[in-house]
This record gives C-alpha cells, structure tokens and sequence, in this order.
C-alpha cells in the first residue's frame, strides 16, 4: 500500500483510518497491519502491567487503558500508527494522584485532561505543541525517567515496606532505612529480568525482549518455588474481561483541587503523543494531523477512566515496534487493542503468577531508555541558558513536581530567549554613533549619501519588541539637540509589538513637542500593519512613511523646505 504525503491538510480534523480507508485498503496490507498489531499487543501486555503496578494502581487498570485508549487513539488518532496506552511519562504523576486523592481523583483529573486536549485540538493549537524548549524536554523526561528507576527499588530489591513514599528524598531515605531487609531471590529475578530485556535483540528482534524476560522469570519462580512477591500475592486474581463503565463523580471542589494536576496530564499526553507522532513520520515520511491526535487523545482520556482505566498517550516505543513490524495503518492498532482484549478474556488467570521483581527489571529498562542520558550530556555543550533551562528542568521534576517543573521551565526559556533576542537588538544614530559600523559595501548604506543639514538618520535592527524597548528609548535619547527632522530606519525589523509601537508613539509625541518631524523607512509588513491598526500611521501621515532611504531623504528634503 502506498502511502500518500498530503500537503497542506495537516490541520484537517479528520482521522487517518478514514483517509487510510479512503485511498484504498488491500488484503496483503491487512496481513502485515494484523501482523504488527499482534506484535504490538504482546509487547504491550508486560509493560503495561508494569506501568499499571507503577502508578498505584492494580494491574489490570494498566491493561484497560492499553484496550480502550489505544484502540479510541488508533480509531480517531491524526497518525497512521501510533499506538496508544499508558506509558512511563504518566507513572510518578499518576502514583502523586492516586496517593493524594484515590483512584476517583485520578479517574475525574484523567477526564478533565481528556476535556482539555478535546478543546486544545479544537482550537488548532496542535502546533503549538512544537515550541516547547528542546532542553525542558529533555529535562522533564530525564527526571521523570529518574524517579521511575527509583520507585522501583523496593520491588526490584525485595524490601520489606507497606508503603513508599512520594518523594524523591524521602523515598531515598525509606529505601535506606529498610535495606537490610532486602530478599536475595526477588533481587536476582529483577537482575535476571532486566539483562533478559537488554541482551534479547542480540538474538532475535521476532520476539520481544519483555515478554521473554516475564515469561521466564514467572515459569521460573513457579516451577523452583522461589519466595518472591507475585501479582497474585498483592493484588489478588485479574479479573476477565472489561469491567462495567462507570462514569466517575463530578464535584466542583474537588475538580478545583484537581486542575493542576489534570492540566498536567493534558500537557503530558499532548508532548508524549506529538512526539510519538513526529517520531513515527521520521520512519515513515509521512505527515501526521496534530490537531485531530489532540482530539483522539483527548477521546481516549475521557473514556479510559470510565473502564477502570489510568491516562493514556501516545507510546514512542510501541509505535516504533509497529512500524519496524509492517504496521502502515490505523488498523494495526486496533489489533494491539484487540489482541489485548482476548489475552484478558481468556489468560487473565495467569497474570497472577508473574513475579512483581520481573516487573520491575523491565521498567529499569524503560527508564533507561527513557533517559535519553546522552542527548542530556550533549546539551551541556549547548549555550549557558539552554543548560540552566535543562538543569532548572530536571531538578524540579526530581525535587518539587513535573506540573512545576513544566512551568518554570517554559517561562524561563522564553525570558533568556527574549534576553537573547533582545541582545541582538541595536539601536543608535547611524550619521553620528554607527556611521563607523555601517557596512561601507552596502549599497543602502548612510555613508554612500548626502544627509542634509538638519537631519538626523536613527537606525534599528533587530525585533522592535518589549524585550528591547528601553535600549531603543535610551539610545534615541542620547541627542542633545533635538534635529529638525529624525528618520527612523526599520528596514531590519521585521515585528514590532505594543511595547514598540508605544516607544514609537512616544517618540512621535517627545519629538512634536520639540518640533521634530519623523519619518519611517523601510517598514516591512507586518510592523506596517501593525502602525496601521493602532493608529499611528494615520498619526505619523502616510507621506512620511517611506519604502526605502533615498525616498526618505527625499521626504526630509520635503519637509525642511516647508519650514519644519
């Protein structure tokens, strides 16, 4: 099946199941999609599970959301094949949630979430997604892969503890306060289980690595007896088959408590799943829709919690299985669903049986290769800001919060950009500060012109926004006696903002009273637009904004002969 690149429909809130239906549908595609969706599915049974256990709650809540969110994702989802379901991203947050307020918190912050994405698709804002900061990426993610490798060291370490700890430091603190009571056996099965996961590939890719390392260490723990801590042992039997819907309570108090946390599943589910996606169409070469994958994930989050099920996105790995596999549709996800769906229909039974250290073996492997560890070195090598953002990042995911950590990190790396931005910004008088610093070669150049008494030719470069408006308003203040005529050339700024246009009706203003007339050159679109709508140009007069320096100089030439 060939697929087809589609430019400029992007935006389009319309499912690629129906556009992968649509172009035409063939048997043999349908082999290869089933064929990857069955992969898929075996590779989703033990992580999410994993994941489930991870985020304080049952087991089976794990393999719900991988049913019904990754089927919804897959049905409705801008992507030809993402694969959806819980993921690592969600499990420290998800395990704050269901601590604080229970499991009918996280169910109504998952569906306030799934509300959130809904509108932010809606509202096309699949793009903006895009502008996140690089280093608050890779900052959240590697202090989220963090705590998930050390919420796992009483299962992989066997401790004896009712209960862990949220915190990073007091966790760290339990863990060392209870180490002697580690249990070999359960140490040995984690260690087992996680080299099965990373030496595997070495042998064959046919079968994954996870499912081998689980279904070894439970035959294993089983059949010799060893005294390790089982999925049955805590949490009793997986119940078969779906669990009946159940719309979560709604109640404004509580769903006020909830906001931020909901608001940080949402902006979770829409990085995790963009990214999946913008992955995906790097294997592919194909393009995704960001606005309709906002609104299938949104989907999906609304109707996991009603299934007894914990957030849902997109899963990179997953979804780089299904490609490698043969998966080019949205039907190979349906068949991870389904297959999904018959393994707890007909082999819930022996869920019971599988060893929690196994468990969490295979989530050290997540986390590790969640890290990303050598984009995180890489960054260091970046400019001072990008690595304080990084830092800032991943410090506060690890010690305060990822909502927080999310927040401070985006509004720090827009303010050192601005700072950047506004560095670059130059203002001054090009006929008596910057005439040395002109570009002689440049054919619009001051020094290439005659500059008629009385004039003055003040020049900026750079965005004219609030990041630089005080460097343009000293610098424009630093002539004694004010000229008969000030020409402000704006032909290398390409924006201004309010703040620009505010310092320009000033000058305007400062310069009346002086008696100064003010003319603009170069004004491109977007500022010429802009002193159009905020009524400066009508101010200023169309005459005296002009194209380029000579018709300026001309202007001036103009005015001073009218006495100005």
């Amino acid at each position: 099946m060939a697929i087809q690149y589609e430019p400029g429909h992007t935006t389009r809130l319309e499912p690629k199941l129906v556009t992968a239906l649509r172009e035409g549908y063939s048997l043999a595609q349908l082999g290869r999609d089933a064929v990857a969706g069955f992969v898929v599915g075996v590779v989703a049974l033990p992580l999410a599970i994993a994941f489930g256990i991870a985020s304080g709650v049952k087991p089976e809540q794990g393999l719900y959301t991988a049913i019904i969110g990754g089927f919804l994702i897959s049905a409705l989802g801008g992507s030809r094949v993402q694969i959806g379901g819980p993921t690592g991203a969600f499990i420290v947050l998800v395990y704050e949630i269901v601590q604080q307020h229970g499991y009918a918190g996280l169910a109504l912050a998952t569906v306030m979430a799934g509300a959130m994405l809904i509108l932010m698709g809606v509202a096309r804002l699949g793009s903006v997604i895009q502008f996140i900061p690089y280093p608050v990426t890779v900052g959240f993610t590697s202090g989220i892969a963090l705590l998930i490798a050390v919420s796992q060291g009483r299962d992989f370490l066997g401790l004896r503890m009712e209960a862990v700890p949220v915190e990073f430091v007091e966790k760290l603190a339990a863990y060392a306060e209870h180490v002697a009571s580690w249990n070999p056996w359960a140490f040995a099965v984690a260690l087992g289980s996680l080299a099965t996961v990373q030496l595997w590939p070495r042998i064959t890719h046919r079968i994954p690595g996870p499912l081998v390392a689980l279904v070894a260490a439970t035959a294993l723990v089983q059949l010799a007896g060893i005294p390790v801590e089982t999925i049955g042992s805590r949490f009793g039997a997986v119940p078969r088959g779906l669990p009946s819907p159940q719309i979560p309570i709604f109640d404004w108090e509580t769903a006020r408590a909830l906001s931020t946390p909901a608001m940080a599943i949402a902006l979770l589910a829409a990085i995790e799943s963009l990214l999946s996606a913008v992955v995906a169409d790097g294997m592919l070469g194909t393009r995704h829709r960001p606005n309709m994958e906002l609104v299938a994930q949104g989907v999906a989050n609304l109707a996991s919690p009603i299934f007894g099920g914990i957030p849902a996105t997109g899963a990179i790995a997953r979804t780089a299985t299904n490609v490698r596999s043969g998966g080019r549709t949205p039907i190979a996800g349906l068949v991870h669903a389904a297959t999904l769906l018959l393994i707890v229909l007909f082999f819930a039974d022996w869920a019971e049986w599988i060893p929690i250290p196994a468990l969490a073996g295979i989530l050290l492997v997540v986390a590790w290769n969640m890290s990303e560890w050598r984009h995180f070195v890489h960054l260091f090598r970046m400019p001072r800001s990008d690595v304080l953002v990084l830092l800032a990042t991943f410090s506060l995911t690890v010690l305060v919060d990822i909502t927080v950590a999310l927040e401070v990190g985006i509004v720090l790396a827009a303010l050192l950009f601005m700072r950047r931005m506004a560095s670059l910004s130059q203002a001054g008088y090009v006929t008596r500060m910057l005439s040395e610093d002109e570009d002689r070669d440049d054919p619009l150049a001051i020094a290439r012109r005659t500059v008629p008494a009385g004039v003055e030719v003040f020049e900026v470069q750079g965005a004219l926004f609030f990041g630089a408006a005080t460097k343009f308003r000293e610098s424009i203040q630093q002539v004694e006696t004010p000229p008969r005529v000030l020409v402000v050339r704006l032909r290398h700024v390409l924006a201004i903002d309010a703040s620009g246009l505010r310092e320009l009706e000033l000058l305007c203003d400062e310069s009346a009273r002086h008696g100064t007339a003010v003319v603009l050159s170069g004004v491109h679109a977007q500022p010429l637009v802009a002193l159009e709508r905020s009524g400066l140009l009508e101010k200023l007069g169309e005459a005296n904004v002009c194209g380029d320096i000579d018709l300026a100089l001309a202007r001036a030439d103009v005015l001073l002969g009218a006495g100005v």
